[in-house]
């Protein structure tokens, strides 16, 4: 019993921290907004700018699948890499620690034989793509924005960071049978280094592939930009019905300051620092808080439903389990 307690406090020390930004950031909020507000912003919102933008997120996980399918060799179809997306964002709303990431690495590592670790570098790979795409919205919009001297030195570093991060991962690439002889000789004295860590340090190397070939990067980089022109499209469709007057530059600096948001540590989902990032974004634009919450509550709920519908299906007809997923991780084949 003792041990199940500790096991318990672990885990909850593990996504408490995230747990706790989260309720701030959605307390603060909701004190920001007012009720009458909320209830008008709701009933403002039309059903056709609503199915445009369900279609759209149709539209933008397929140009997601599409990008992954190439960062993995082909070595699956466009269906079953957008279930499995799917399928990862799905867990990533009712699982802390960005627990769909490793499931996405594991189902499809298993799926299509790549192994976990290959497949997880890919998803490295994706997410740097997605760091710099925010980083240039928010470098580009910038100007355009009003009181925002904070956010200009961290779009910057955070893209001088990705883009070091990218040519780090290429050089290692590049070099991959050198570092896997470096790291196979300074393992010669463990024999669990040689039998565990070297297997899975190659597999992920392998999937560093990409960056070393300029045809599946330059491809992978463009289906990752067509999903984001989709999002900033998405969004602005979306805000239209409550701000009518909004320019397209609003839409691009929210959503890079959202992608931003979202990457801090949080509840399963992003609850509330979703919500927070987009009030705070439209903030420098004058647009109330009640509005722009409403806009995010609805966002937030159509991205979740969505990938949830299509998340779920694959789980079921996969057979697929939460528990696989801790077990992947514990061993990943």
């Amino acid at each position: 019993m003792k041990q199940v307690f500790k096991t318990l406090w672990r885990n909850i020390r593990r996504w408490l921290p995230g747990a706790i930004i989260s309720i701030v950031a959605l307390v603060a909020v909701f004190r920001l907004a007012r009720w009458d507000d909320l209830v008008l912003a709701f009933t403002t919102i039309q059903p056709v700018n609503l199915s445009i933008a369900i279609v759209i997120i149709f539209i933008s996980l397929g140009t997601r699948a599409m990008a992954w399918r190439v960062l993995l060799e082909y070595k699956t179809t466009v269906q079953k890499s957008f279930f499995v997306v799917c399928e990862g964002y799905f867990l990533n709303n009712i699982l802390p620690l960005r627990a769909g990431e490793f499931a996405r690495a594991i189902f499809m590592g298993r799926a299509t034989g790549l192994g976990p670790f290959h497949v997880l570098s890919t998803i490295v790979l994706e997410r740097a793509f997605d760091l710099a795409m925010a980083a240039g919205l928010l470098l580009a919009t910038l100007p355009m924005a009003l009181n925002l001297s904070w956010a200009r030195p961290v779009a910057i570093t955070t893209m001088a960071l990705v883009i070091i991060g990218l040519i780090t991962l290429y050089v290692i690439a590049r070099n991959r049978h050198r570092v896997h002889d470096w790291i196979l000789q300074l393992g010669k004295r463990w024999a669990f280094v040689q039998k565990w860590v070297v297997p899975q340090i190659d597999a992920l190397l392998e999937g560093l592939g990409a960056l070393t070939n300029p045809g599946r990067f330059l491809l992978s980089v463009f289906w990752i930009a067509m999903s984001w022109v989709l999002w900033v499209t998405m969004y602005y469709i979306m805000l239209l019905p409550l701000y009518p007057h909004m320019p397209y530059y609003m839409a691009m600096f929210t959503t890079g300051v959202l992608a931003m948001g979202i990457a801090i540590p949080a509840a399963p989902g992003g609850l509330g620092v979703y919500e927070a990032s987009v009030v705070g974004a439209l903030a420098i634009f004058g647009i109330k808080p009640a509005i722009s919450l409403v806009y995010a509550l609805l966002m937030h709920f159509l991205n979740f439903v969505i990938t949830g519908v299509f998340g779920f299906i694959e789980l079921v007809r996969s057979r697929a389990s939460i528990s696989q997923i801790f077990d992947g991780i514990q061993n990943p084949k």
